[in-house]
């Protein structure tokens, strides 16, 4: 039983309607108060509960260790799917309306409880190794269009596995660091030679990703009826992408400098579990994947997921508004294909699902698409166009979930773009 997932419980913590952190979601990441030392949390409202403090004080006995003092998720992680359900439903109970443990204990819930507003976020997790997929049809559909012949959209191989690369995973910051514009090599259109300079089309890649727990030996492989037993929880992912540096630059072997200056995620870590509530089924895949890439049940998600652009000294325009269910790959997939030559995985790595793209044009998740590689530019709230992202934008993007029973969401990964050095 997932008990932190009982949609009747209610918290003795005040929870403001339509909050992203219902008690049904618990979610994790990493704070900091003033000069204080990096320690884990779980938001609660607009609260974060700090674990290490609440484990000290003999709250927690779901775990044998204060693995929440480090500075980092990943001891916590690498203890395991059991674990984390343990301390989420041990938290859940804790903190529950009817529960008087912790509630009568003013003192120690002083000690235990921070405001958001006054809390600063760090990375979740010290990532080890970072993989991006490219597992949307409807964006892999649109870029071959794009750049290929439109009746050959999809090459051979897309329709049969995962596509993926390795990215750079120490270019991944939290949200709200700035971001500033890359500069490299690019062939100006009819132009014979490359010129070195900034960008001229940066962009964002509205996208999700998963962080795993502990794998198998290198050697082994995950199958696709485990697979999720590997996974942590997710983020909301900010990709960013210099189109001019990439089409440059891709082949043969793909993205990077295009890609590797800065990735942007959400700070706090919405588990698995909590998203149970809200399966649901994937793109109908034709055709049927080979036999390690079937699955049974439900590996889809329904989470809404939304763009924005804030001009400087400007109001912030919804530019997309898109959903994980539409990705063709789901997680299971994506983790089993990653393993099948018994490539090793650890805790605290990190798959991105590549740009999440639906079939309507509000629902592309980048700016190439959206703005159809600048012939169609957007009109924003306050007059302005964007054919890309122009120098002081501000990106946000949201995700949330709603069954029509518990609202709960991921927060939201933010970044200003600022001129290139």
């Amino acid at each position: 039983m997932i008990e932190a997932n009982n949609p009747q419980r209610r918290s003795f913590i005040e929870i403001p309607e339509g909050s992203d952190f219902p008690i049904q979601n618990l979610p994790f990441g990493i704070f900091s108060v003033g000069d204080d030392e990096q320690r884990a949390g779980v938001a609660l409202g607009e609260k974060v509960i700090d674990l290490s403090a609440l484990f000290e004080l003999g709250y927690l006995t779901s775990v044998d260790e204060n693995v929440f003092s480090y500075p980092m998720l990943n001891p916590f992680i690498a203890m395991g799917n059991a674990t984390t359900r343990a301390v989420r439903n041990e938290l859940a109970l804790l903190f529950d309306a009817e529960n008087p443990k912790l509630r009568e204990q003013k003192s120690d819930l002083e000690k235990v409880l921070f405001n958001q507003a006054d809390v600063t976020m760090h990375l979740p997790v010290e990532i080890g190794d970072y993989t991006d997929f490219y597992s949307s049809k409807e964006h892999a559909t649109n870029v071959g269009t794009m750049f290929r012949d439109p009746n050959n959209a999809l090459l051979p191989n897309w329709l049969h596995l995962p596509v993926g690369y390795h990215g750079r995973a120490s270019s991944i910051i939290p949200s709200g660091i700035p971001v500033r514009r890359p500069k490299g090599q690019s062939l100006p259109a009819e132009a014979e030679n490359p010129v070195f300079g900034p960008s001229k089309l940066m962009d964002f890649e509205l996208e999700m990703a998963f962080i795993s727990h502990q794998g198998k030996d290198l050697g082994e492989r995950i199958s696709i009826s485990e697979a999720e037993d590997y996974i942590f929880g997710m983020v909301i992912f900010n990709d960013w992408s210099a189109r001019d540096l990439q089409k440059w630059e891709y082949v043969p072997l793909g993205p990077f400098l295009a890609k590797n200056f800065a990735s942007s995620i959400s700070p706090w870590i919405v588990t698995l579990d909590a998203l149970e509530p809200y399966r649901v089924d994937g793109p109908v895949q034709e055709p049927t994947p080979l036999p390690y890439l079937q699955f049974e049940g439900k590996r889809s998600f329904d989470i809404n997921l939304e763009a924005y652009i804030t001009p400087e000294n400007s109001v912030a325009s919804k530019v997309c508004h898109s959903n994980f269910k539409f990705m063709y790959w789901n997680m299971a997939q994506q983790l089993a294909h990653h393993t099948i030559n018994g490539c090793n995985i650890n805790a605290g790595d990190f798959f991105a699902s590549g740009t999440i793209s639906g079939p309507t044009p509000d629902s592309y998740g980048s700016m190439l698409e959206l703005a159809w590689k600048g012939t169609k530019p957007l009109k924003l709230d306050d007059g302005s166009e964007r054919k890309f992202i122009q120098d002081h934008d501000t990106v946000t993007m949201k995700a949330y979930c709603d069954n029509g029973s518990v609202r709960m969401g991921f927060g939201e990964v933010s970044s200003k773009v600022l001129p290139a050095t």
